[in-house]
């Protein structure tokens, strides 16, 4: 079966084709980024201007790389929620009108679910239920997951998402955007013991909490004078806490819930520090920690389809009412 999926939630535009749910054919993606970066963060409107005018090149580029042509499509799948309203109706919109051109069933996913399912895109031993983290820019939670169609939050950020928290001490270093990999690069040289740094606690311990780590930093560097080596250190250490908080509740939702496999997703995935730290804590834990490859961490359309594939085939079907949902 081949599912072709449309990726439009944020600041990227992406298409992907998929062979029966694990085999990618194609997966084209382009950003806006470089122009929202001057912004310190993405602009809605840039956002939706850029992917309205490349929704349509990165579909005809998916299609030619995997060389089918569109009338071999089984299934047309795209993301729904959660995202930026105006991202979200262009691709909708987009995915809509090619469904009922080619005549082919639609099927709308949850862009926080597929995070998880990059995983299977790139591993053949994962086995079900497991434990879900998607970390990125807009989201940190943990879910159960015992299927595709059975996946239940049990943990999430209370105020900041952990990427978000990146972007800021980024911003408050004055290093740029976007922070993730500006952060990393600068904690590389730090001493991730130079300065105590922790983030919050929370009521419920598998809830996550980024703004007060962030605020630290800032009040930090009051009075002091910045130099390259105290922006190292100040990364290194904030780095390693967020690091710290990740990998301490994701552990301890495995614990809780007596599982085994812990799954990552989302675009903190690709910071090297949380990779390899979690999976020395994962293995000392007696746990499997699966990761995407570092180009399914960020947002693209063959873990889209990956996931459609398989809620299709467990009956899943949406029509041409469908729309962007807001839960």
């Amino acid at each position: 079966m081949i599912v072709l999926g449309i990726e439009s939630s944020c600041d990227e535009t992406g298409a992907a084709i998929v062979k029966n749910g694990r085999e990618v054919l194609a997966n084209v993606v382009a950003s806006s980024l470089k122009f929202h970066s001057k912004y310190g963060g993405v602009v809605p409107e840039i956002a939706s201007r850029m992917q309205l005018e490349s929704v349509a090149g990165v579909y005809s580029e998916a299609i030619k790389t995997a060389g089918i042509k569109p009338e071999q499509i089984d299934l047309v799948s795209l993301t729904v929620k959660p995202g930026l309203p105006g991202s979200l109706l262009v691709g909708i919109s987009f995915a809509k009108a090619l469904a009922l051109s080619l005549d082919k069933p639609l099927l709308g996913i949850n862009h926080i679910y597929s995070h998880i399912y990059a995983n299977f895109l790139c591993h053949r031993n994962i086995k079900l239920p497991g434990i879900g983290l998607v970390v990125s820019g807009g989201h940190t939670s943990l879910f159960y997951i015992k299927d595709f169609s059975a996946i239940r939050e049990i943990g999430s950020t209370r105020d900041d998402a952990c990427g978000e928290a990146f972007d800021k001490v980024a911003k408050i270093l004055g290093a740029g955007y976007p922070g993730g990999p500006l952060i990393e690069r600068l904690a590389k040289r730090g001493n991730k013991e130079k300065i105590r740094l922790a983030c919050c606690g929370t009521s419920d311990e598998l809830d996550f909490s980024f703004s007060g780590i962030k605020t630290a930093v800032l009040y930090y560097l009051k009075g002091r004078k910045v130099n390259l080596e105290l922006k190292q250190d100040l990364a290194a250490c904030f780095q390693e806490s967020a690091v710290d908080a990740l990998i301490k509740k994701s552990l301890l939702a495995c614990r809780r819930e007596k599982i085994k496999q812990l799954l990552i997703g989302g675009g903190v995935a690709a910071n090297n520090r949380f990779r390899s730290k979690l999976e020395t804590s994962a293995r000392e834990a007696g746990i499997r920690c699966f990761f995407p490859c570092m180009e399914l961490c960020m947002d693209n359309a063959a873990m889209v389809a990956g996931l459609a594939y398989q809620l299709y085939k467990k009956g899943a079907r949406d029509d041409l009412y469908l729309n962007m949902q807001s839960n």
